[in-house]
């Protein structure tokens, strides 16, 4: 590894600030001056004193939060429901919370000790190869730049809840002020985030609530539903019309990719990393609630639909896009509670410009990362009077145009074929999060690191992460088994389900193939070198909590 990596140009900052670590700078202006171990990647730290350190620990650990809550629960949950049945929706929902549980401990671990911009792309050039670092980068980059889009469109349907007007108009404003967020400070992004994650978080509470009031027969009906829809039409669907225990096993196996899919975007506390104030601090206090948030928010949340709407309700299969589809919804109107509809689709359309935010910051972060690696233009790291990387946020903010496309009914198949494409991208994320992750323990092993010499160490290590490597294995093999049942073929299914593969591939050794890189032994992981820069920049310790503010389990 060498000092002269790309390093961040702030040519639109003059007076941005270059002194992390000054003895570094005279090593790189004189390499002929002996180099200590550490000082040959304390130099890529000097991004940490160039960006503004804008993100505190409250906004990182909204930010956690707020990327696991979207249209994936409050709109998907529910197809989730059809397929699956109560107790199979819940099933897929508990395991897959503990393997996105699992994904951001090691995400978090990782990023405790390497606190730079670009998250999983930074560790795995640092601790497996960089065809890898490449490989997911470019997977990760066109995740974000089509879902992007997707956000934009989701919001601009669910405005027409109310309003009549073009879809376009609705693209365009919410497009530009996703742009806008984008390009200031990054404070600014972070209070955006926490203030959408409160509504969500108000919302969730309140829909639960009115969950277990209409199930206890508090409706306007008076009906006490309790589990009934338990027994008829029953925990469990029959999945594809496929009889006997297979069909119930596979509405089980369906909800574990539906549940894949809602907890997407959970790993991107590490990906401003550069951006976070004390990041050693901030990151695990965010990774180690992830469990009771998924509990809470996701998996009671599940519960509870599953109790107030029956599985063969068939408004739970409507596409319409709006609040209408809503389980939570369906449950009110079922029980004849009104207002309800309008009040969930507001804060949904809060929640999609969240999620287009919260992608802006991971995907132009991890575009930044990659050429901080020299493996995408150097253009990428310039940055703004704002410390932001203005021309990383240009490029998602040309592929917002994709949004226009839903405007076109022939276009717009083209479009949703290709979010079925990105589905499969955090699969491929996660999978790359856990190799990683495991090559990082046991480089640790190897050397003779003991994990309480790392800033933060993760329990339960490596078997959790074992365990949810092979699970999300085994769901990329069978992510389109449906496809292969007699009379189920569908070639869009086939192909978003496993084009992602030989692409990955084809990045991967084609990189390797070109750069000639090697994949780094275990003894030469560079672990070491990271813990001593860590060492000698200590951070300041936290103040201890007081009175009511030891009851908040949400941030610090």
């Amino acid at each position: 590894m060498s000092t002269a990596k790309t390093s961040l140009s702030n040519e639109d900052s003059p007076d941005a600030v270059h002194e992390f670590n000054k003895d570094v700078k005279t090593t790189i202006q004189d390499p002929e001056s002996p180099v200590p171990p550490e000082d040959e990647y304390a130099g890529d730290f000097e991004e940490i004193s160039t960006l503004k350190q804008g993100l505190h620990q409250r906004h990182i650990q909204m930010i956690a939060l707020a990327g696991t809550i979207g249209t994936g629960l409050f709109l998907s949950s529910g197809r989730a429901l059809s397929r699956s049945g109560p107790l199979g929706a819940l099933l897929g929902y508990l395991v897959m919370g503990c393997v996105a549980g699992t994904v951001t401990l090691a995400v978090g671990e990782m990023g405790a000790l390497v606190p730079l911009n670009g998250g999983i792309v930074r560790y795995a050039e640092y601790f497996v190869d960089p065809a890898l670092a490449f490989a997911n980068g470019y997977n990760v980059v066109y995740s974000y730049l089509v879902s992007i889009p997707a956000e934009i469109v989701a919001a601009a349907v669910l405005v027409q809840f109310w309003s009549d007007l073009n879809g376009a108009i609705w693209i365009t404003i919410f497009g530009l002020l996703m742009v806008c967020t984008a390009s200031v400070f990054v404070r600014v992004y972070g209070e955006l985030e926490f203030g959408f994650s409160m509504l969500k978080i108000m919302l969730i509470i309140g829909i639960n609530i009115m969950a277990l009031v209409i199930t206890c027969g508090g409706g306007p009906d008076h009906k006490t539903i309790g589990f009934e829809y338990w027994r008829n039409p029953g925990p469990f669907v029959q999945y594809l019309g496929i009889g006997g225990a297979l069909g119930r096993f596979l509405g089980v196996w369906t909800s574990l990719n539906s549940a894949l899919y809602a907890y997407s975007g959970i790993e991107v506390i590490t990906v401003a990393a550069a951006e976070t104030k004390c990041p050693r601090q901030a990151i695990p206090q965010a990774a180690k609630r992830v469990f009771v948030r998924i509990l809470i928010f996701y998996v009671i949340s599940i519960f509870m639909v599953g109790l107030v709407v029956p599985s063969n309700e068939p408004k739970l299969t409507n596409s319409s896009g709006t609040a209408s589809q809503s389980p939570f919804v369906i449950a009110a109107t079922l029980a004849g509670i009104k207002g309800v509809p309008s009040i969930i689709n507001a804060v949904i359309i809060t929640s999609a410009w969240s999620s287009g935010n919260s992608n802006m910051l991971g995907g132009t972060r991890v575009l930044v990362g990659l050429a901080m690696n020299g493996q995408a233009p150097k253009i990428f790291t310039r940055l703004n009077r704002f410390s932001v990387p203005w021309v990383a946020v240009s490029l998602y903010g040309l592929f917002m145009c994709l949004g226009y496309m839903s405007l076109s009914s022939t276009a717009n198949t083209v479009f949703d074929w290709l979010q079925d494409l990105v589905s499969i991208t955090t699969l491929t994320n996660w999978l790359t999060i856990l190799v990683t992750y495991l090559r990082f323990y046991y480089g640790c092993k190897k050397q003779g690191i003991s994990r309480n010499d790392l800033p933060w160490a993760t329990p339960l290590q490596p078997y959790i992460s074992w365990a949810s490597l092979f699970m999300l294995g085994i769901l990329l093999i069978t992510g389109g088994y449906s496809t292969f049942i007699k009379g189920h073929w569908d070639n869009e299914g086939f192909v978003s389900s496993y084009i992602n593969i030989p692409l990955f591939l084809i990045m991967y050794f084609g990189y390797k193939f070109i750069c000639k890189t090697k994949i780094i032994p275990l003894e030469d992981i560079p672990i070491q070198p990271f813990i001593d820069i860590a060492n000698r920049n200590p951070e300041p310790k936290p103040k201890p909590k007081k009175g009511l503010r030891r009851l908040n389990i949400l941030w610090s």
